[in-house]
């Protein structure tokens, strides 16, 4: 049946498109795709005929809408086509296109990409399409993860437990916890393989704290391999809270000076953790900043240095062991004698005797000790013989540095300055000393406070209300005994309405305060002022009043603070005129300090009784913590 239709499709002349030049495909129905070359006439004649015999239905013609047949010698090819009324699918073969123009080949071809996908598949082979013009480029994208988001998991788990120092308030804890929160818990010090710059820094500094005083080993640094992410993430943290607490031991915050005494009150200047952070992270160089933190005073510099030098040079004296006992005094023999003399650099004695020599060697030692300085081979004295004479010396400068923390950081550019051991009082302007005189401060049972405060005004011809400390111990006994008793003295006694008494001594001559008081309202109501008796000046211990500073030449020092509108002879005059309130042209800051231990510009350093024994407080502490 199929080789007798064969001759069926040589019937049927191949058309060429005029415009393309490309032939037509053939009539779908009408082509057998299985022939390979056209059969001759006679064979196609022969072919027909025996097709026609076998099947005599067969009829030729075109394909129109509706599948109707129609005969092609029926058509008039002038006549216009009929549009269709509803499409035809025919298995059309796939049309051999000819071969591209090489001037028109491109050097690159490109496979395109169909725009839409096409609604059904073609049967057959599928022929790769050439582009004339190759696809654009398309940008490469690349993602960039932030820097540290990667430890960001593991600084979340860690944060509760790194962060739990011994001595860092939990207030601190908390605010360094906020802070990595706020940084979508990045890390602030480590990158991918350990500290960066600013953490390398920072380390260094830590390191570098036992020149200021402090004990480097009051800051471990964590240990942690670069490979382990949970370890730097714990570093990091770590590092935050050692730095933070730092900062507040830099200015102040190792020992409680107010647990110390009750005369000790300083407003300390501790920073918070919220603040340390943020400057450290935006510094250029956080080890700087964190340094900044220790006092910035010329005092304190100048400790630091001499601290410094004293590391340098170790003492030479040898040591010698002293064996406990009683203690020793003047004129008491004791076989341990010898050994005392031999630690105190004396030569030997020829009877074990505690003679004079000795004791004055003991006393001296004493007083560089910031012991008593009473001679007396007591059990403190003899542990501190126990010491090295340079670890005792840096016990000293350091616990002297730690009073220069309670300082404000500004001291103010013009401010009064009064050191109680050293029994002087100074004004300083634009960093230089304009002023100075001896004081008298408070006696040990009645010590002169130590605090900051602003001085801002003075008062001439002033009155004196006794004290409630003095009102109890002095005149109230001598008013149990003698309702005159006050009176004889010059004070006048007032009922206040609390049903209590008020005692005041007029101005006058005899007033405890002189002619004129500086006045600086504070919690321990303490303040300068003048005394009737100017020839305890001239004494070498002066620690002799009920608590507050009596200046010498208080009119010199009125000058000071007062300015050029009130001179010396125009505060003159007013002695006498009754009470009269001067105010300062602006307030002046006042710190009354205890510094036992001051090095001088030119390296030199004096030492001053410890008269309240609050130098030996503060070194007690700063070793018991340690």
């Amino acid at each position: 049946m199929i080789l007798g239709c064969a001759p069926l499709s040589a019937e049927t002349p191949v058309q060429t498109d005029p415009t393309l030049g490309i032939p037509l495909p053939q009539q779908p129905e009408l082509r057998l795709t299985d022939v390979a070359q056209p059969a001759a006439p006679q064979a196609e004649a022969e072919a027909t005929q025996a097709q026609t015999a076998q099947e005599p239905e067969i009829v030729t013609g075109t394909v129109s809408a509706g599948n109707r047949l129609r005969d092609p010698a029926k058509l008039d090819a002038t006549a216009p086509l009929e549009a269709e009324e509803e499409p035809v699918t025919l298995d059309i073969p796939e049309i051999e296109m000819p071969a591209p123009d090489p001037a028109l080949t491109p050097a690159a071809k490109t496979a395109p990409e169909p725009a839409e996908p096409p609604a059904t598949q073609p049967q057959g082979p599928l022929r790769s399409v050439e582009l004339l013009v190759p696809l654009p480029e398309m940008p490469k994208l690349v993602i960039t993860v932030p820097p540290g988001l990667e430890f960001a998991g593991a600084v979340a788990e860690q944060l509760q437990d790194a962060v739990a120092l011994q001595r860092l308030p939990e207030r601190e804890r908390n605010e360094i916890i906020a802070a990595y929160q706020a940084n979508e818990n990045k890390p602030f010090w480590i990158d991918g393989k350990g500290w960066n710059e600013a953490g390398k820094r920072i380390v260094a500094q830590l390191g570098r704290a036992g020149e200021d005083g402090l004990r480097p080993g009051d800051y471990p640094l964590p240990a942690f391999e670069a490979s382990d992410k949970a370890r730097l993430a714990e570093a990091d943290i770590r590092l935050s809270a050692l730095a933070v607490l730092y900062a507040r031991d830099a200015r102040g915050g190792r020992i409680d000076p107010r647990r110390l005494s009750k005369l000790i009150t300083p407003t300390l200047y501790l920073p918070s953790a919220t603040e340390v952070l943020s400057e450290l992270a935006g510094a250029r160089d956080a080890g700087a900043v964190l340094a900044a933190y220790n006092p910035p005073h010329e005092g304190y510099r100048r400790l630091k240095a001499k601290l410094a030098e004293m590391r340098e040079h170790l003492d030479d004296t040898p040591l010698v062991r002293i064996p406990a006992g009683p203690p020793l005094k003047l004129g008491m023999r004791d076989e341990r004698v010898p050994l005392v003399r031999a630690r105190l650099g004396l030569g030997p004695s020829q009877e074990p005797v505690f003679d004079r020599s000795t004791s004055l060697a003991l006393a001296d030692f004493q007083k560089r000790a910031g012991l008593p300085a009473n001679g007396i081979l007591s059990e403190r004295t003899l542990a501190a013989l126990g010491k090295p004479a340079s670890a005792r010396g840096e016990e000293d400068i350091a616990a002297q540095m730690e009073r220069w923390r309670w300082l404000p950081p500004d001291l103010g550019t013009d401010h009064i300055m009064v050191n109680v051991p050293e029994m002087r009082v100074r004004v300083v302007r634009s960093g230089k000393v304009v002023h100075e005189a001896r004081t008298i401060i408070g006696k040990p049972e009645s010590a002169t406070p130590i605090f900051s405060h602003k001085m801002d005004h003075v008062v001439v011809n002033p009155s004196w209300y006794v004290p409630p400390s003095i009102l109890k111990k002095e005149f109230l006994p001598g008013l149990a005994a003698d309702p005159n008793y006050a009176a004889k003295r010059g004070y006048v006694v007032t009922r206040t309405k609390s049903g209590g008494i008020s005692v005041r001594q007029p101005p006058g001559e005899r007033n405890a305060l002189g002619w004129i008081k500086f006045m600086f309202p504070n919690e321990h109501a303490v303040y300068l002022h003048d005394t009737p008796n100017r020839r305890l000046f001239t004494g070498e211990r002066r620690a002799l009043s009920h608590g507050c500073v009596r200046v010498e030449n208080p009119f010199a020092l009125a000058d000071q603070v007062l300015g050029p509108e009130w001179t010396h002879e125009r505060l003159k005059r007013l002695i006498g005129s009754g009470e009269r309130r001067i105010n300062l042209p602006q307030p002046l800051s006042i710190h009354l300090v205890y510094n036992t231990i001051v090095v001088g510009a030119d390296g030199h350093v004096s030492r001053f009784d410890d008269v309240y024994g609050f130098h030996r407080l503060v070194r007690q502490a700063l070793e018991q913590r340690g």
